[in-house]
Formats: C-alpha cells, sequence, structure tokens
C-alpha cells in the first residue's frame, strides 16, 4: 500500500485523513496463479490496484472463444469498469497469470473518494484519461497495424510478459490465431 500511496503523493497533496480513508476501504492480498477474481456473469464490486505479478481481463465470447482486453502488470489498474458503473453483471474475467500481489479496494468507495477529499477528483480524472487513450491507442493499433506491428507493440508495452503467458493469450489480445503468432515469432528470428 506504502507504494500506491507514494504514487499518489506524487501526483497531489495527501492529507493525513485522506491516507487513513485509503487505507480503511482497501485490503492488501496475495494471490495464487490462477485466481479468478472477477468471473464474467458475476456482480462486481471490486477493482485492483496490481503492486506484483501479472494479471489479465478477458471475455468469453457466444461460441466459447476467448478475447484477452488486457493484461496488468505493476502500479496498472484492472477491474471490470463497465459492470462497476452501469451496475450491469461482469462482461470480464479478471485472473491471475502468475502469482501476484494486489491492493483490493471496494470500488463504490473508491469512486466516491473525492467527495470527502475534493482534491482526488484531479488524480481520478488523470487515471481516467490515461485508461482512455490506452483503450483508444489499443483499439486504433487494431485497426491500422499489422499484426507483425501489433506484435512488436506488445512487446514494447510489455516487455517481460511472454514468460508469464500463453501463447493463447497473446494471439487473442493481438487478435491473431496462435498460428498466426508462431509464424511472426518465427519471422522475427530470422532477422
Amino acid at each position: 500500500m506504502d507504494e500506491l500511496i507514494n504514487k499518489i503523493k506524487n501526483s497531489i497533496h495527501l492529507r493525513p485523513e485522506a491516507e487513513e480513508f485509503l487505507y480503511s476501504i482497501s485490503k492488501e492480498i496475495t494471490l495464487p496463479q490462477g485466481e479468478v477474481l472477477i468471473r464474467q456473469g458475476q456482480v462486481v464490486k471490486r477493482t485492483f490496484f496490481v503492486t506484483e505479478g501479472c494479471l489479465r481481463s478477458y471475455c468469453i465470447d457466444k461460441n466459447g472463444k476467448e478475447h484477452t482486453l488486457l493484461f496488468a502488470i505493476k502500479d496498472w489498474w484492472i477491474s471490470d469498469y463497465i459492470a462497476i458503473h452501469t451496475d450491469e453483471l461482469a462482461t470480464l474475467t479478471v485472473e491471475c497469470l502468475t502469482k501476484s500481489k494486489v491492493i483490493e479496494f471496494n470500488a463504490k468507495e473508491l469512486d466516491g473518494i473525492h467527495i470527502h477529499f475534493p482534491e482526488f477528483e484531479s488524480y481520478q480524472r488523470h487515471n481516467l484519461e490515461r485508461h482512455v487513450v490506452s483503450l483508444h491507442k489499443r483499439i486504433l493499433n487494431q485497426l491500422q497495424l499489422s499484426a507483425p506491428e501489433r506484435y512488436d507493440l506488445f512487446l514494447k508495452q510489455y516487455p517481460k510478459i511472454e514468460q508469464h503467458t500463453r501463447n493463447y493469450h497473446i494471439a487473442s489480445y493481438l487478435g491473431i490465431t496462435q498460428q498466426s503468432l508462431s509464424r511472426i515469432r518465427v519471422e522475427k528470428a530470422k532477422k
């Protein structure tokens, strides 16, 4: 929790009362590989800040195919924000790909923190803006870049993630088949 508090303090002035409130609405947990934090179809009341490890969010379509939306590594937030902000059931599953440490928050309490501590509004807005920019870039990359270009970008964004993920996780994130991913890797190795 100290890492997150320090990260917040680098962005805004954090009063001791606000720090105490953050501690009161959170808990640090260590999770084993394979642990599911949110399951598609459930009610979602929690959001997570990753302090160690690798998690992913994905959905399963009507044909049973997995589509990876996001990988979350150190200093990233992860949850099903559609479910939280629309009071709908989860459209995503969030799982630990490695043993992970996260800070778990009650999403509604965290979302309402700025009511008690207005200084948090700019911090939350900045996080939301970063999240929206990241998603827009991801959508544009899917539309505009070739599969090898998307893979190169993936390796830059997540330099050590391949050791923690399965090929089908990466392929589904890139929107390609595992066979295409293998071909891209072979071509990269030849260069």
